[in-house]
């Protein structure tokens, strides 16, 4: 069943009615008891007093107020005659139930999850979730409780996600974990696909705590220094071999000196040695020739 609007009246317009009934009902009662008083017959006077108690009391029954961003979900004897979502005070179907939902923006944190990621490696996960509710109906008649449904859900997407990801990538094709837009993004398009059936939008998800299990982040810490250890040293690497060329390239050049390739062998570990070591090098002046 599709979101319908249900029936409603200004509820100012039909207080006045009811006060209107009211009135009838004293002037009715009123004139009832000085006939009656007098011998006359009640009977007219009676029934046309029940029938207004009656009327009064069923427009009594009517009234509901609907706050700001509210929705109020009508039943008749369990039979839904529709929503009404503008707010302020209106008069509806007497005798029926109102069931309000809240249409404001909410947001929750799921706990923290403790999953394998695509790697085998256990991580711990959690993310925050931005929805609110677009159809009073669905949220109403289409799940039990809609809050809960969507905290499960929740959780529900962010273990798949965990598990078809890994926490690092070293492919620049594969998205990993730590992927911040892109992963927020899957998990947005994941659960508002699993929550549309609840009447439930889901505005933004985004992952708020991500890390190695306990048991193997002190493991894990060492591997990451280690590659970017090697990382680094490969720079160095790269950048030495590149000022070793142009050192032997500018010495050509400009004749400085003539160097036999025994002697461009030492001369480039020496350098090699200077420019990726670790501590500072300690030169040693040579005060005899050069092939000494």
């Amino acid at each position: 069943m599709e979101l319908r609007r249900a029936f409603r009246l200004n509820g100012f317009l039909m207080l006045g009615v009811l006060i209107l009934l009211i009135i009838a009902i004293a002037v009715e009662a009123h004139t009832l008891n000085t006939r009656g008083g007098d011998g006359g017959s009640p009977t007219i006077l009676g029934v046309a007093l029940a029938v207004t108690l009656l009327a009064a009391v069923l427009a009594a029954s009517g009234f509901v107020v609907v706050n700001p961003n509210q929705a109020k979900v009508i039943q008749f004897f369990g039979q839904y005659i529709g929503s009404v979502g503008e707010s302020g005070f209106h008069w509806v179907t007497p005798l029926s139930s109102r069931r309000g939902i809240s249409l404001r923006v909410r947001n929750f944190e799921t706990q923290k999850l403790k999953v394998n990621d695509l790697d085998g490696n256990p991580v711990e996960i959690a993310a925050v979730v931005v929805y609110q509710v677009v159809d009073s109906y669905k949220a109403a008649f289409a799940v039990d409780d809609y809050e809960d449904f969507v905290r499960t859900q929740s959780e529900t997407a962010v273990r798949h996600l965990a598990t078809t990801h890994p926490y690092q990538s070293d492919d620049a094709n594969t998205a990993s974990l730590r992927d911040g837009s892109e992963v927020a993004g899957e998990l947005t398009t994941e659960l508002r696909a699993r929550t549309e059936l609840a009447g439930i939008e889901i505005i933004e998800a985004r992952i708020t705590h991500l890390a190695y299990a306990p048991e193997i982040a002190q493991a894990m810490l060492v591997r990451q220094q280690a590659a970017q250890v090697v990382a680094a040293r490969s720079r160095i690497v790269e950048g030495a071999v590149g000022m070793v060329g142009m050192a032997l390239d500018r010495l050509a050049d400009q004749g400085v000196v003539e160097l036999d390739e025994e002697r461009k062998a030492a001369m480039v570990s020496n350098l090699l040695v200077v420019l990726c070591g670790d501590r500072s090098a300690s030169p040693v002046v040579n005060a005899g020739t050069l092939y000494s």
